[in-house]
């Protein structure tokens, strides 16, 4: 019996949370006999290969593993390649799905047939230290949008937690292999939403706890990197940001706005503080943007 759904899991160096994302695919209600797991190892220098193969002896879901070393838009278009269903369901290792996760994803699929992917929402839970809870919250903020919307043709779903139509992304090609690091899932949502798919959210949730214990110095190098490969991608797609809106005095209102959204929902006054990491964050992006493009010109002088 051909599989409804695929789930894709990329990780690297996951050691302690990925146990807990596969047997949070293992426990889901969806029925198992229409499931298959794809594993794509990063060449982890930590024990989370072992640790995979130790938790898919035995299971009840047809499974295949794969390593690559070649990035994350490689390993992502590993797992299309392989893919056999008629969904795919991205999960980081370090996540924690819901029980009722893929079927909710599915449901909603299959009652939007206009929609190429639709992502799950994080749950607003403490996620351990107040940095770790305050970076949980903006992700979820941000993602707190109406995705039909001309303004959020620049926002990014992001993989983990989204459902993709496997026909949607094979449409168009595919992620591209050239992104090792960051935005390789928003070239794809550019070019899904381009061939006339729809990109919305649900109300399916999990929690991710890639933030778990988070510190500062980790928060300033993610967002250097990330911004380091924007620029990379914008090259080849100009005109998606606004620049004076990645600003640090622009992050400060952003945070202002996402910290007044989330007051209202979770009554907690820790989220006032976001304005403040908001800038710590964008100045951090900025830097790495900056470096990128100083790195450019000076290839293209050598």
């Amino acid at each position: 019996m051909k599989p409804r759904v695929t789930v894709g899991v990329c990780v690297k160096n996951s050691e302690v949370t990925i146990k807990d994302a596969i047997e949070s695919i293992l426990d889901q209600d969806f029925p198992h006999e229409s499931i298959e797991l794809i594993i794509v190892d990063g060449h982890s220098h930590d024990k989370t290969l072992e640790i995979v193969r130790n938790s898919l002896r035995e299971i009840g879901i047809r499974s295949k593993v794969f390593s690559e070393n070649e990035g994350l838009g490689w390993a992502r278009q590993m797992v299309v390649d392989n893919a056999c269903g008629e969904y795919i369901v991205w999960v980081d290792g370090d996540m924690v799905l819901s029980r009722d996760f893929v079927r909710k994803q599915i449901e909603f699929m299959e009652q939007h047939p206009e929609v190429g992917i639709a992502k799950g929402r994080m749950a607003l839970e403490p996620m351990g230290n107040m940095l770790s809870t305050l970076e949980a919250f903006s992700r979820a903020a941000g993602k707190m949008v109406d995705y039909r919307s001309k303004k959020a043709y620049s926002k990014v779903l992001g993989t983990s937690g989204s459902i993709y139509r496997t026909h949607a992304i094979m449409q168009v090609g595919g992620f591209d292999k050239d992104l090792k690091g960051y935005c390789e899932d928003w070239g794809v949502e550019i070019r899904v939403r381009t061939a006339g798919w729809s990109l919305l959210t649900t109300d399916a949730q999990y929690l991710d706890y890639e933030r778990y214990g988070l510190t500062w110095k980790t928060l300033w190098s993610r967002y250097w990197r990330r911004g380091y490969d924007t620029h990379h991608f914008l090259r080849r797609n100009r005109g998606l940001i606004r620049h004076y809106r990645m600003f640090p005095p622009a992050a400060f209102l952003s945070g202002l706005f996402h910290a007044h959204k989330l007051y209202k929902i979770t009554q907690r006054k820790a989220v006032l503080l976001l304005p403040f990491q908001y800038v710590f964050k964008m100045t951090a992006w900025y830097i790495g943007f900056i470096n990128s493009h100083l790195d450019h010109m000076g290839r293209n002088l050598d």
